[in-house]
């Protein structure tokens, strides 16, 4: 499967970090920035192994 970039957008709720991926449509959260974009990331990845875009399923 080709390498592919997606976008992070975090913002904080309260005590907690949302990471959200508009290209997929992913969101996670966590205590921490990085641990909210590794939750961000691990979300992300299942949903593309899921749901792979046209042009992953041609190549």
């Amino acid at each position: 499967m080709p390498t592919r970039t997606f976008t992070a957008v975090l913002h904080r709720e309260g005590d907690l970090y949302v990471a959200n991926c508009p290209e997929a449509g992913t969101v996670s959260q966590g205590n921490s920035v990085e641990k909210a974009v590794a939750n961000l990331k691990e979300a992300t990845e299942l949903y593309v192994e899921e749901f792979p875009s046209k042009k992953d399923r041609t190549s």
